[in-house]
């Protein structure tokens, strides 16, 4: 069973994966709140796997898995139990096929899905979890937003036929339902994000925020663009910007990540990139912050600020040169510079080194 071909793909991109976009949500990294929430159905359900799984053009994705653990100590613990039946799922990643699984109908259809014994269902019992994964019972229902798209799905697994029964396919409603609540509190949070973000665009100061370890780029003000030119590809600082990751701001960005310290990175040369400008260097210094989740206290990205100090730079420069001509002048003239108690203008004789 394959519900591909219900999903535009890369031709004509989705609502369901833009609102993912929008919603943080269109990467298969695991996301600690999903995790807890996954566990969560797998308790209730009495299910060995259950999932929180996003469904983009593309794949589906996995924020949110729970799978028992299977080491010896555990099984002592809780001794022969529903847990005992996990399934040895191998998910390198976490992501899947939309070929694969019941999920992806969940979506399509956007209402729930239970089957007790997935191999009394043509329809589905063709499907690669069945025999790569020894599935034979699932349980699903559809995350249907604020905006009335389907996002994906809560479901819960078995490897063995079992009953559902309508309690527990209430359950996993009332799981979809609370799940949505959790979503609905990240868009607000974005929706004052993008508030925050419409501020930065006015600033005169070019504004980065980069996320994770891996120091992606979500955000670059006007400008940053205009000053720095518009990333071809939001990836690291170094890839969209090679010359500021030449310069080592990847560098100061990754050690305000990993130490939770703010970083300064000064005399940073930049060419400018300005079509209707001159090729000039221009001189930054830049100060890199960690954000700080307000949940769990944990750095999760860093903002950039840049600040244009050439002018500065060279006015330094300039009063330098002009200091070490007049000192050159004064010494070949033999004079020195007027001495304090000395009236303006007034000179001494220069003194034998």
């Amino acid at each position: 069973m394959s519900t591909q071909g219900q999903f535009p793909g890369a031709g004509g991109e989705s609502e369901r994966t833009r609102r993912l976009r929008s919603l943080g949500l269109n990467e298969p990294t695991a996301d600690e709140a999903f995790d807890r929430f996954a566990h969560l159905a797998a308790s209730i359900t009495r299910a060995p796997i259950a999932m929180v799984n996003f469904i983009n053009d593309e794949r589906q994705m996995f924020r949110g898995l729970y799978i028992p653990p299977t080491s010896a100590e555990t099984t002592a613990e809780i001794g022969a139990s529903w847990a005992d039946r996990g399934i040895a799922f191998d998910l390198p990643t976490r992501e899947m096929p939309l070929s694969h699984g019941f999920c992806p109908h969940v979506v399509a259809q956007r209402s729930p899905l239970a089957l007790d014994d997935i191999l009394a269902y043509p329809r589905f019992a063709g499907n690669p979890v069945v025999d790569e994964l020894g599935v034979r019972a699932y349980l699903g229902a559809p995350l249907v937003d604020d905006t009335n798209t389907v996002i994906g799905t809560v479901c819960v697994l078995d490897r063995e036929p079992r009953q559902w029964g309508r309690e527990r396919l209430r359950d996993i409603q009332h799981l979809a339902e609370a799940l949505l609540s959790e979503i609905r509190l990240r868009d607000n949070l974005l929706a004052q994000q993008q508030e925050m973000f419409a501020a930065f665009d006015g600033s005169p100061f070019p504004i980065m925020l980069t996320d994770g370890p891996g120091q992606e780029i979500r955000y670059a003000n006007a400008q940053h663009a205009d000053t720095f030119g518009a990333p071809t590809v939001y990836g690291s600082v170094g890839m969209a910007y090679p010359q500021l990751g030449a310069a080592g701001l990847d560098r100061a960005v990754a050690e305000a990540y990993h130490t939770g310290r703010a970083t300064v990175l000064n005399e940073v040369r930049i060419q400018s990139v300005r079509p209707d400008a001159q090729r000039i260097q221009q001189i930054f210094s830049f100060t890199c912050t960690p954000l700080r989740s307000a949940r769990t206290g944990q750095v999760h990205g860093v903002v950039t600020v840049g600040m244009d100090v050439t002018a500065q730079s060279r006015t330094e420069e300039e009063l330098g040169t002009l200091a070490a001509l007049l000192v050159d002048r004064l010494q070949q003239n033999g004079t020195a510079v007027g001495r304090p108690g000395l009236g303006g203008g007034e000179t001494g004789p220069l003194l034998p080194g």
